[in-house]
């Protein structure tokens, strides 16, 4: 498949550590990626810093660029969310209608500060939920990627982890799955976007995890042979 034929991926509010670390493995895969902020001079900035890291690694021929979240979502042809859960709402409304027709990855997790570690989840059902009513039908609403360690997508080679991918259209869940094996991970079809409830609470289960074991822990599907 040559680069042209690779969907123009946009991750917005993608400057921190889970943002740079996706584009970092989607660049790197072929894509071409697009950083998006609320202000350009900190896409800029963390754009700078990315090939700055992948040259040392000796990458340097990446298509990675920056630009505000509203002409991101404008140009992408799949949109990534990477925004805590206190900006989700405000940024998908600001991006709404260069949304639509489109997928939209929502990595949002709902935790609460200061107690991350317990599972609180919103009204709405899920953050993958709320952003699929929010922006309506037309727009393919995917969560994915709660689950993984930022720490880990900012490290060369496969990550040990799966990730589940919930969402109401099976088309894009395949599409997102193609990304998450473009990054280097096992991606699985986890039902409709009302699941994502799951893959959101299982992230304050990890952080217990994480602090009892001094670990990035993550999830791991068992008893499949194989996996399509």
């Amino acid at each position: 498949m040559t680069n042209e034929a690779l969907p123009t991926l946009a991750i917005l509010g993608g400057t921190g550590d889970l943002g740079t670390g996706l584009a970092r493995r989607w660049a790197q895969a072929g894509y071409r990626v697009i950083i998006g902020s609320r202000t350009l001079d900190k896409a800029e900035a963390a754009v700078a810093d990315l090939r700055s890291v992948m040259a040392q690694r000796g990458v340097a021929d990446i298509s990675v660029e920056a630009m505000d979240n509203q002409g991101a979502a404008a140009v992408a042809d799949i949109v990534t969310l990477t925004v805590p859960f206190s900006h989700q709402v405000s940024t998908l409304e600001a991006v709404a209608p260069a949304l639509q027709g489109k997928i939209l990855i929502d990595v949002t997790v709902p935790l609460v500060p200061p107690r991350v570690a317990r599972v609180q989840l919103p009204e709405g059902g899920s953050a993958g939920q709320i952003a699929q009513e929010l922006l309506g039908d037309e727009v393919a609403v995917v969560s994915a990627f709660q689950n993984v360690a930022a720490a880990h997508l900012q490290e060369g080679g496969g990550v040990d982890c799966d990730v589940l991918v919930c969402g109401n259209k099976k088309e894009a869940r395949a599409e997102v799955i193609k990304l998450v094996e473009a990054a280097g991970l096992r991606g699985f079809h986890a039902g409709m976007i009302n699941n994502a409830a799951a893959a959101e609470a299982l992230t304050s289960v990890l952080i217990t995890i994480n602090k009892q074991y001094n670990c990035h822990a993550g999830i791991r599907i068992t008893g499949l042979d194989s996996h399509g």
